[in-house]
């Protein structure tokens, strides 16, 4: 194999930066894809440019790359307290933290260029705000107990960038698709805080999981609630038929699933919690896809 001929130092560097950008972990990539996904495809009623969907599905995986660097540049003094994170390369001392920041900047370089070569003005302008949000959430956990919100906007700024990028405009729908997904970001994110609540709580990092205490599965419930009314809404707004409803029903059902597994507030069941909201996403998608070849 080629990778057999690259000397090894290089390859363990090389597995260490893929560690870093968490190539190795696709999950958070897949949450950001499908909201992105759910705006390109009602946006482009069913049949998006061909253009934008490989425009911002990269953008998608180089944007979570550079929030997985930045967010282990701010935490690599906190993370070698938390069992989860203490073998991070960053944490570990194997990458340099200006190494980190570089792979931020590169990785939000090549996304902007891609929006400046391949989409309009207006998703131009907005790609700025994707940035900071980007940015700035990983140091929120200092100050506030909602860092999640922060991921949350973060998480969800494709949305209207997609739109923009679709329709050369925004429109409600936009915005409510982005406010459903805020809410999304906070309740699947908070199960994956309440897999490093205690540690969190020794080393002082604020969360949802700690601000919500004994409460934090019913406001997950709350949010998850929130979630479905407004893509009920959604669905009604642009006029979308029984297989989106039925996408809605199986995250339904996947939302009680998740809560049934998070029910002792076991950590590895908390982490699975948080992963099957990939299918989540992945439902709605299929739903918006099927409705409209069907329409």
């Amino acid at each position: 194999m080629l990778l057999d001929a690259v000397p090894d130092h290089i390859q363990s560097r090389l597995a260490d930066y893929a560690k870093l950008l968490r190539i190795d972990r696709p999950i958070g990539s897949l949450l950001l894809l499908w909201p992105t996904y759910w705006a390109l495809w009602l946006a482009g009623d069913g049949s998006p440019s061909i253009g934008n969907v490989i425009v911002f599905t990269l953008g998608v995986f180089f944007m979570r790359a550079a929030g997985c660097a930045i967010n282990d540049f701010a935490d690599r003094d906190w993370d070698k307290h938390v069992k989860r994170t203490r073998d991070r390369p960053l944490t570990a001392g194997r990458v340099k933290p200006r190494e980190a920041v570089v792979l931020f900047v590169g990785l939000c370089l090549v996304s902007f260029l891609m929006v400046v070569l391949f989409t309009n003005t207006l998703t131009l302008y907005l790609s700025f705000g994707g940035a900071v949000l980007a940015f700035i959430y990983p140091f929120m956990k200092r100050y506030t107990h909602l860092p999640q919100l922060f991921l949350g906007a973060a998480f969800s700024w494709a949305i209207p960038m997609a739109w923009a990028a679709e329709t050369g405009e925004l429109s409600q729908l936009a915005w409510l698709l982005f406010t459903a997904n805020v809410l999304w970001t906070v309740a699947y994110d908070t199960f994956y805080a309440m897999v490093d609540r205690d540690d969190d709580i020794k080393v002082g990092i604020k969360s949802t999981a700690i601000l919500f205490g004994d409460a934090d599965r019913a406001i997950i419930g709350v949010l998850q609630t929130l979630v479905l009314l407004i893509l009920v809404l959604v669905g009604q707004r642009a006029g979308l038929g029984t297989v989106y409803y039925l996408s809605l029903l199986a995250m339904a059902c996947l939302f009680i699933y998740q809560q049934f597994l998070a029910k002792d507030r076991d950590r590895a069941a908390c982490f699975r919690a948080f992963l099957n909201n990939n299918w989540a996403g992945f439902a709605v998608f299929a739903g918006l896809v099927i409705d409209r070849l069907i329409a």
